[in-house]
């Protein structure tokens, strides 16, 4: 379970320092992650400079449909933008990483700012990209409301949202498996992370399943289609404009 690079909004800047000593050459070591459902887990620097062959394919087919102005919400180490930049492609890649942003511009992405999407106003874009679960960010699912009336204000009339997440019900489905929470919606997670020296202060982290990504989706005034599904519960959808 790898959180999309918003996960800096827990200071200090770990995923950014992690990137940076990586493309600088330095000593570098995994990312240690750990969430309420799911303990500890590594996730491997070099991960987040994949190549496009080295994405998942919900990543890929998500490369292959984004079209016009691209806005890549959570961008990291600009993976996503560097390759629809080399398509030809106009995009604007924005992080809250300072450290995010610096490896991408080392990287040659042309435009990278850091920059809140909750703060972004007076721009609008064909396609807004929010992949490695960048729904994520709201944390809960009453907040995703707001997200998707964020989202909405920046997308052009004939636009596209492009996200990806996963539907964590397979992880209390085996007999040996927790008992789905009755506090809590089962797809809200606390994240903490850790690298080298550095360690996050725990935030919420939402994997939304489809169903419920829809319904928003529609209460929003949003039209949500399921592009394809993943091996793993992951799925991409799109939403456009009612």
């Amino acid at each position: 379970m790898n959180p999309r690079n918003e996960a800096s909004l827990s200071k200090p800047d770990i995923l950014g320092t992690a990137m940076l000593d990586f493309i600088n050459g330095r000593p570098y070591e995994n990312i240690e992650t750990r969430t309420s459902v799911a303990g500890l887990d590594e996730l491997p620097v070099p991960y987040l400079f994949r190549a496009y062959d080295e994405m998942p394919e919900l990543e890929r087919k998500a490369l292959r449909i984004a079209d016009g102005s691209v806005l890549d919400i959570g961008c990291g180490s600009g993976s996503h933008a560097l390759w629809l930049q080399e398509k030809g492609l106009e995009v604007k890649a924005i992080d809250i990483s300072p450290g995010a942003i610096e490896t991408c511009r080392i990287r040659g992405v042309k435009n990278a700012e850091v920059q809140d999407i909750w703060k972004l106003e007076g721009e609008t874009f064909d396609t807004l990209l929010m992949l490695m679960n960048g729904m994520g960010i709201c944390g809960k699912l009453e907040k995703l409301p707001d997200l998707l009336k964020k989202l909405k204000s920046l997308l052009k009339p004939q636009g596209q949202i492009l996200a990806d997440s996963s539907d964590l019900i397979y992880m209390f489905e085996d007999e040996d498996s927790e008992t789905l929470p009755s506090d809590h919606y089962y797809g809200e997670v606390q994240f903490e992370t850790r690298y080298k020296d550095l360690r996050s202060n725990p935030f919420p982290w939402l994997y939304v399943d489809y169903h419920n990504l829809a319904l928003h989706a529609n209460h929003a005034g949003l039209k949500c289609e399921m592009i394809c599904q993943g091996e793993h519960y992951d799925y991409l959808a799109r939403l456009t404009m009612q």
